[in-house]
């Protein structure tokens, strides 16, 4: 098959294959943005002559934001960064999902014209291919766009984002090739056991048996990675050669999310399986009847359309456990400077100035988990309304057969929250857990000394030092507490837009059970 004709057929079909293209580009256009934007952070340099063991003086005091400033906290940024990435592909794999029923008549009419099953795998990745690659270019331009409109340095020349550097071409193009690159391989493994005939598509094989828990072992490594990560970075940090700028307790980091996310969205098959079978054991009513039939016959079906909604979930839980360690530890050093007040004669209770630094920054990191939410709401709408649009014929079906339309709308209200809510419980659980590990469960704050002076004012004004003497100060240790009245609202928001996109999926309800869509190919 030549290229041209190859690319004709995998860009033709209808208006909804148009959205699904557009969709996927979306898609690779934000994650684009996210790696490279990473790849700027991480593409900072210390000034000349110095490295990160060189304390202060290898400071980027170019920028405003401290964030940047300190080489120790930029490798933690891109790491935020990438993992912004996540929800982003789980939306592409969403999207691709979009007009799948048409795509695969489409496909049969290809393999009925000649075409070789190679052929039509071809014709699919070429086509997410395609998309993705406009994606990445089009996220190449707007990052490039960006980086001249918002290099605006301040009075003193600061700037407030790295927009002095810019990421090797290497790994640009690795980015802007690699993402398609990647998309393409996925649609093409996600075929291997689809048949394509020249009398439809089906299935080779169905999964055998039922979904097993092994995708806690995949949890127990994500949290694993968090808790090994302190100890790790000691260890880069001290034993390797100033040569060696691999960033290896950033790759452990992404690695160990990359886990975690994977061992929730996995497990959300056992769980839709699990909740399929105790909802059909106690249900008496049609609607869970009817989920509860659903759950047992796909229990993947929660896995694909809660992906990038449960990969949110647990980096917003693990976002508010570091809010949590960062109010402990505002609130340590209080008390620490309460203590060095009273031993200096003062009341403890002179003025204490917060530093509002740690707390602002995880304001950027809610406000990105925020984003990840609301992108991950709109993959969820559009694979809900993708499922109504594949059971058009069920549930006209149904519809002809005297079930109301209100009982099939309660039916995917429960095929939905049914393993919804005990995912997004682990997910938030999962969150914590990787949280606590990479902050710890305590924050200690060292008291060290006060120098106070016993003697009459006049003296300790005119000669200090002679008259002083030293008090030792105890150090402050406060538990960080599990924010469970934070996660109890994030919980509750992920639910609130989870209802508001199913709502909206339900409006194509309506035209689903027509009587005229039973004869629907």
């Amino acid at each position: 098959m030549r290229p041209s004709a190859l690319l004709g057929l995998a860009l033709a079909g209808t208006r909804t294959d148009a959205l699904r293209v557009v969709l996927t580009a979306l898609s690779a256009l934000l994650a684009a943005l996210a790696v490279l934007a990473a790849l700027t952070v991480l593409a900072v340099e210390a000034p000349a002559g110095l490295g990160p063991g060189d304390g202060s003086a290898a400071w980027s005091d170019q920028y405003t934001n401290a964030l940047l400033r300190e080489p120790g906290l930029r490798p933690g940024v891109a790491a935020a960064l990438l993992m912004l990435g996540i929800p982003v592909l789980a939306l592409a794999g969403q999207c691709a999902r979009l007009g799948a029923p048409a795509r695969d008549r489409r496909l049969a009419a290809i393999r009925l014209a000649g075409a070789t099953p190679r052929q039509t795998t071809a014709v699919v990745a070429a086509e997410t291919a395609v998309a993705s690659l406009l994606g990445t270019l089009g996220g190449l331009a707007v990052y490039l766009i960006g980086h001249e409109v918002l290099h605006r340095p301040d009075a003193e020349g600061r700037l407030r984002l790295p927009t002095d550097v810019l990421p090797s071409v290497p790994a640009t193009a690795a980015t802007v090739l690699g993402l398609p690159l990647l998309a393409a391989a996925t649609a093409a493994v996600m075929l291997r056991r689809v048949a394509v005939d020249p009398l439809g598509v089906a299935r080779r094989t169905r999964p055998k048996g039922t979904p097993k828990p092994w995708p806690g072992v995949l949890l127990a490594l994500g949290a694993g990675a968090f808790l090994a990560y302190e100890g790790l970075w000691t260890w880069y940090d001290e034993t390797r050669d100033a040569s060696f700028t691999f960033p290896l307790p950033l790759v452990l980091l992404l690695g160990g999310g990359l886990l975690a996310a994977l061992g929730v969205v996995l497990g959300t098959g056992w769980i839709s399986h699990t909740a399929g079978r105790v909802l059909h054991r106690f249900a008496r009513r049609p609607a869970p009847l009817l989920a509860a039939r659903r759950l047992l016959a796909d229990p993947w079906h929660g896995s694909r359309t809660l992906a990038a909604l449960l990969v949110a979930v647990v980096f917003g839980a693990g976002a508010l456990t570091g809010r949590s360690y960062f109010t402990a530890m505002d609130e340590a050093r209080r008390e620490v400077w309460r203590l060095h007040a009273e031993a200096a004669g003062g009341t403890g209770a002179d003025v204490y100035r917060a530093d509002p630094f740690y707390l602002r920054s995880m304001d950027l990191v809610d406000t990105a988990v925020t984003v990840a939410l609301v992108i991950a709401a709109g993959g969820m709408l559009v694979a809900v309304a993708e499922a109504v649009v594949a059971r058009r014929r069920t549930h006209a079906a149904l519809a002809a057969c005297g079930v109301p339309r209100p009982v099939l709308a309660r039916a995917l209200l429960w095929q939905t929250f049914t393993p919804l809510v005990p995912a997004v419980l682990s997910a938030m659980a999962v969150g914590t857990l990787m949280g606590r590990g990479y902050f710890g469960p305590e924050v200690r704050e060292y008291g060290g000394q006060a120098q106070v002076c016993d003697a009459d004012p006049a003296l300790c004004e005119g000669n200090f030092e002679k008259h002083s003497r030293f008090v030792e100060v105890p150090d402050v240790v406060r538990a960080v507490p599990v924010p469970l009245d934070d996660l109890a609202l994030h919980g509750l928001g992920v639910l609130a837009l989870v209802a508001v996109a199913t709502g909206i999926g339900l409006l194509f309800l309506r035209s689903g059970t027509a009587v005229e869509e039973l004869r629907t190919g």
